[in-house]
């Protein structure tokens, strides 16, 4: 311990006098005037404690009464949130915000030497020339949290200056509100472009490393912050992004800010809900592939096509590797059935490229409304995200994982085309084929590898839903002296 005088700092009260009302929750601010700190300056109703045969509770009941007139039974008092504070002039304090939701009279200015207005503003749309360190008390309390920093540097106004925001929330011993949040450096890249962000949630999917959070605002915004595993996938995403994505307009999320170092990128929440596990009436499924086939039209369409470049065919290259991780978990006469297919790649002609979102299937597809499968409305709208896989290709990319979806469903199959505009080629069956059979056999052994017994039993059906198709084709056109 070191020596000398022990610091002391004065300690004061906040009242959140907390209402409800059609927009929303509303608290009770007044407006500072006279000969007082921050004059002109919105401020939470507060004091400071008389000495200490007073604590906090006795002192906000009282500090209530004298500067609105309002009555406040102590048993009404809800602690909300602590708050360490230094100002610009370098004194530092600690205040104690309470909500306080039940009280008796009407609210009013009982001081007027030191306040000249009163007035209810929404928690969601607080006003300008607000104390900064009365915001700091509501945007923790907002954010959920129980005790908060806000220490200011010299030089920063005392009003609330979005520049300078000092706010630093400390979690609890549950970390309750930031229990999915992200570190400290992502926190930072998000809020400089969208803001105070108050709630976290992680929305990433299980099986992928890359990290997706819902990150709701203080005025009530919602994006969605996304860190890449590794750079590639971070440039496909982004270049995705600033390509195609703007040409579906609400069809897809909006790039707000990309951080390479990080591998980080806010974007726009889309609205709707995956259709993975959606069930769906026949008819409306038949709409909603209709709209998915429309949609992938207005992807491969969003810059016109041009030719493959040289041995860009299927990845047969990677055959060898992947059947080597999947062999243990393939049915018998899966491995010669790939390796046919393989043979039959060099054989196809190529095929143009266009920009392809790369991992086109149900759970990257959302769809609105949410009851529309009970409604009237034939209206469907669809859109996608998760562009991490997108890059240029044939456009059967993107019929490679979809495909599993209209499985003994001919009708869905259909309504695609329909949507899209067009049938496949010859040339496009094929490659879609084999480039479906390369993609079971690696997510075989990925399954495996990660332990995903689902994804791997995917990949055995894919497999045999080919074989039972293409096998005896395929075999026929091995004989000697086939044709």
């Amino acid at each position: 311990m070191s020596g000398g005088q022990r610091h002391t700092e004065p300690v004061d009260v906040h009242l959140i006098l907390r209402r409800e009302s059609a927009a929303g929750p509303q608290v009770l601010l007044s407006r500072r005037a006279g000969q007082v700190y921050a004059a002109g300056l919105w401020h939470l109703p507060s004091g400071h404690l008389d000495g200490p045969h007073e604590d906090v509770v006795a002192a906000l009941v009282r500090e209530a009464r004298e500067e609105t007139g309002v009555v406040i039974d102590p048993a009404d008092v809800r602690a909300a949130v602590t708050v360490h504070h230094r100002s610009p002039g370098g004194a530092s304090r600690t205040g104690y915000f309470f909500e306080v939701r039940r009280w008796q009279g009407t609210a009013r200015i009982a001081e007027p030497d030191v306040c000249d207005a009163m007035d209810w503003a929404a928690l969601d749309a607080l006003p300008t020339g607000m104390v900064a360190y009365c915001r700091a008390g509501l945007d923790a309390y907002s954010a959920g949290a129980r005790l908060a920093v806000h220490f200011q540097l010299p030089g920063d106004a005392i009003a609330f200056d979005s520049g300078t925001d000092r706010l630093r929330i400390v979690p609890d011993v549950t970390g309750r509100a930031f229990a999915s949040c992200p570190d400290a450096a992502i926190v930072e890249f998000a809020e400089r472009v969208v803001g105070r962000i108050t709630e976290w949630t992680d929305a990433s999917w299980a099986r992928e490393n890359s990290r997706v959070w819902r990150a709701q605002g203080i005025q009530g915004g919602t994006w969605y912050v996304k860190v890449h595993q590794n750079d590639k996938f971070h440039g496909r995403e982004v270049r995705g992004l600033r390509t195609w994505a703007p040409a579906l307009g609400a069809a897809a999320p909006r790039l707000v800010a990309a951080d390479e170092k990080l591998m980080a990128v806010v974007l726009t929440a889309v609205p709707g809900r995956p259709l993975h596990g959606a069930v769906l009436a026949a008819d409306r499924q038949r709409a909603v592939f209709h709209r998915i086939g429309a949609l992938a039209r207005r992807i491969h369409q969003s810059s016109p096509a041009r030719p493959a470049p040289a041995g860009s065919g299927p990845a047969v290259a990677k055959a060898d590797r992947h059947l080597a991780g999947a062999r243990p978990h393939l049915n018998a006469g899966d491995e010669e059935f790939v390796r046919k297919l393989v043979r039959q790649a060099e054989d196809l002609q190529p095929l143009e490229w266009v920009e392809t979102h790369g991992d086109f299937q149900l759970r990257n597809i959302l769809y609105t409304p949410d009851a529309a499968d009970e409604a009237d409305d034939p209206d469907v709208f669809v859109a996608v995200i998760d562009l991490e896989r997108s890059e240029p290709g044939p456009v059967v990319r993107d019929l490679v994982r979809l495909s599993d979806a209209w499985v003994g469903r001919p009708d869905l199959f259909e309504a695609f085309l329909a949507g899209y505009g067009r049938s496949l080629t010859a040339a496009e069956e094929a490659r879609l084929v084999i480039d479906a059979a390369l993609d079971s056999v690696s997510g075989i052994a990925y399954g495996a590898a990660h332990g995903d017994a689902e994804l791997v039993e995917r990949g055995q059906r894919t497999l045999a839903r080919l074989r039972a198709k293409h096998d005896a084709t395929l075999s026929s056109k091995e004989q000697p002296g086939a044709h």
